[in-house]
């Protein structure tokens, strides 16, 4: 049921940011932030359970532990981008959002590449 509470607080959000765009709309942006960071808050249940899912794996699989912390920060980053940039194209900042996204699809690629190169390694292998 969480996602019904998660939902109800994001359409609440939207609404009191639709009341206050009219009026006030230097607060649109707070009352944005605002619901963002409550909902991530609410999360933080399910990425602790993702945490121990990626240890147990780690733990039953034969895998570099470097691999998982790199997914880790994988998706640390592209969540946080995610976040990040959204909050800009609300307050109406569309390049300084776009900036971001570039800024995180540039950081995935490079935190990628130690994996791509043990895959491509490995390829190699078993062709040889």
């Amino acid at each position: 049921m969480d996602i019904v509470k998660i939902s109800m607080i994001g359409v609440c959000g939207v609404m009191l940011g639709f009341i206050l765009k009219g009026t006030r709309p230097e607060y649109a942006s707070f009352i944005s932030m605002a619901v963002g960071l409550l909902i991530l808050g609410l999360a933080v249940g399910k990425v602790s359970y993702l945490f121990e899912t990626l240890e147990r794996l780690r733990q039953s699989l034969p895998v570099d532990g470097s691999y998982i912390t790199s997914l880790v920060k994988i998706i640390g980053i592209t969540y946080i981008g995610q976040f990040s940039s959204a909050i800009c194209k609300d307050a109406g900042h569309q390049a300084i959002s776009a900036q971001i996204d570039l800024f995180c699809k540039l950081s995935v690629m490079v935190l990628s590449m130690p994996v791509l190169l043990a895959i491509l390694d490995t390829i190699s292998e078993f062709l040889v």
